[in-house]
């Protein structure tokens, strides 16, 4: 048992905090953060437009635009005279990461169109044959990274190439591919690439892959997959690999992190290394018809929405045939990097807390131990107008010390704690436009009480199956419908119980509040809501309908709010609710939540 447990300790470097599965390789990577994608290569020429049609995708990926307009590659290389090659400067690239705060540069040395931005003697089809003067961005790039001390990665697309005439398309999918055909563009073009990426360009930190599904979905063997890997660890043994190499962290620990979906952000909690790949725009490759950009709010609230979640987040620049960067990136990268500059020590080296990601409406929170042996809370407040008062449910230990984070100074801020509840004073003004951060200092990792529910910012209580302490019963979870005018809920077709847990921080009254929709006018069903020893029952009522969207014919189920009763709590303490749904298959009841608000004068 004890070589066992060594062996673990070994493999995954186990540390003392949420996120423990992280490699001696990985541990940069969770630390840093937030890194740059830049997708350029010969797409960048046609700006999402071929012969005067647009990506034939509603997507409009302009990096697509070969295979979704069928560009011949003959006519598709001669993009290459739109570009000013004295022009292009890699080190404009990294200049701008540093600027905006990113750790890391991964750049796609070859896109599914096969075409590799560096001097690559495995294949003719390169950015060096057909440049003028010879460029080599790669090396351009890596030397700029090694100056400015930014850590360099490589996409490359192993899966699909629509160059060579064995490698995958999707066209295969119609005329097959014979797997011995397809292990020729492996051994003869991917290995033989890869090998040059790995050994003339000095130390990488990432080979970034970009097959979203399994191997086994595929035509790629796990062998080939496996041949690729042991050729990084030979070559380039610190370098990090992610799991769109086509096997999950999951089937190896020896995948360093696992990618999510393009632009889909965290939604739980993970122990190893993750990442988003994200775009500020909607294209990745440049794309002249763009007009979807993400506010600077937006994208700090996805970076530290995935902290919080122990996530990274790698934003992606789509530069122009001459190297240069839309403004409207330049200008968000401009206002992250400078939030950054004052709160990125709510990001950089941070992570998820042990409380539930999404326990408070003002916002996230982050953790880190600092070099100078505090504990360190970050709440990274999204709210604008969080009022007066910030409520913090669910810590246990009262903090050293509150301080709110300026630009010019740390702001020591009053607060009140009791058990579980913190009640932060706030100032009339806090000082960013963005988020605002509060930090709260603890001589040891603070525990917590992970079965609260948050008292939210007008004193009430927000009681869902989603933040219940336990449930009994059978239900059904129906997503939104309708564009979401039919909300998510829960239907019950027998009965339920669901249970909470509440800190009431002071002698108090509430109105207990409660939505669902009921399409029955006469029925026996009922709920019933307990409270310590106090019950109050309510039976269903006939909600009707109503109409989702005027002039369309858009009649829907009404979920409707109705008041249960109020209660008093006369103390101050811990209180368990408790709901129970009894209905049956004839009479079906979908419920959404239950809302205690505190009734003041």
């Amino acid at each position: 048992m004890k070589k066992i447990l060594l062996i673990l300790f070994v493999i995954f470097s186990i540390k003392i905090n949420c996120q423990n599965i992280v490699n001696e390789r990985a541990q940069w990577f969770v630390n840093d953060r937030f890194g740059m994608f830049i997708h350029w290569g010969l797409y960048s020429g046609a700006e999402g437009n071929w012969k005067g049609e647009k990506v034939r995708y509603d997507n409009d990926y302009a990096e697509w635009i070969q295979y979704r307009n069928q560009i011949d590659k003959s006519e598709y290389i001669k993009l290459s005279k739109r570009f000013d090659w004295n022009k292009i400067d890699p080190e404009e690239w990294v200049l701008l990461a540093k600027k905006a705060g990113m750790k890391y540069i991964t750049i796609t040395a070859k896109h599914h169109d096969g075409f590799a931005i560096w001097n690559s003697k495995a294949s003719d089809f390169n950015i060096y044959n057909y440049s003028n003067p010879k460029r080599d961005i790669i090396k351009d790039l890596s030397e700029a990274c090694k100056k400015h001390n930014m850590k360099l990665g490589f996409y490359y697309s192993h899966w699909t190439d629509w160059e060579h005439p064995y490698a995958w398309d999707n066209s295969k999918e119609i005329y097959w591919l014979d797997k011995d055909k397809f292990d020729i563009y492996w051994q003869e073009k991917v290995i033989p690439q890869m090998r040059e990426l790995l050994t003339n360009y000095g130390e990488i930190s990432m080979i970034w892959f970009d097959m979203w599904l399994h191997h086994d979905q595929t035509i790629v063997s796990k062998d080939q997959l496996l041949q690729l890997k042991n050729l990084i660890r030979e070559i380039q043994p610190n370098c990090l690999i992610n799991s769109r190499l086509g096997l999950s962290v999951e089937e190896d620990d020896d995948v360093d992190f696992r990618t999510l979906g393009d632009n889909q952000l965290g939604e739980y909690k993970f122990n190893y290394p993750w990442q988003t790949p994200a775009t500020v725009a909607h294209s990745w490759g440049y794309s002249k018809n763009e007009n979807e950009w993400k506010s600077t709010t937006s994208i700090l609230r996805s970076l530290i929405g995935n902290v919080s979640l122990n996530g990274n987040l790698m934003l992606n620049i789509g530069p122009t045939s001459d190297g240069s960067v839309p403004y409207e990136i330049r200008k968000r990268f401009s206002e992250i990097g400078e939030w950054l500059k004052f709160y990125g020590k709510s990001v950089y080296g941070a992570e998820a807390f042990d409380l539930r990601s999404n326990l408070h409406d003002w916002g996230l929170i982050t953790y880190k131990h600092n070099m100078q042996g505090l504990h360190n809370v970050f709440l990274n407040i999204f709210d604008i107008k969080p009022g007066k008062i910030l409520n913090v449910t669910g810590i246990t230990q009262k903090p050293l010390n509150a301080f709110l984070i300026s630009k010019k100074s740390k702001i020591k801020l009053k607060f009140d704690f009791n058990k579980v509840f913190l009640k932060i004073k706030l100032p009339t003004d806090l000082p960013d436009p963005y988020v605002n951060l509060i930090e709260l200092e603890y001589a040891k990792r603070p525990t917590v009480d992970k079965d609260l529910v948050a008292k939210a910012k007008y004193n009430g209580y927000s009681l869902k199956l989603s933040n219940s302490e336990s449930h009994e019963g059978n239900y059904i979870s129906n997503k939104s419908k309708r564009e979401g005018s039919i909300p998510a809920n829960i239907q019950v077709n027998d009965s339920l119980k669901i249970s909470w847990k509440i800190f009431v921080d002071r002698p108090s009254k509430f109105n207990i509040d409660t939505s669902y929709n009921f399409q029955k006018k006469i029925t026996d069903g009922y709920m019933t809501v307990n409270i310590n020893e106090k019950s109050y029952q309510h039976p269903f009522n006939y909600t009707g309908k109503t109409v989702g969207e005027p002039i369309e014919d858009y009649i829907i189920d009404k979920f409707k709010s109705s008041t249960i009763g109020t209660i008093n709590f006369d103390d101050v303490g811990f209180y368990n609710i408790e709901l129970k749904i009894n209905t049956s298959s004839q009479n079906p009841l979908q419920w959404q939540w239950l809302w205690l608000e505190e009734i003041t004068d």
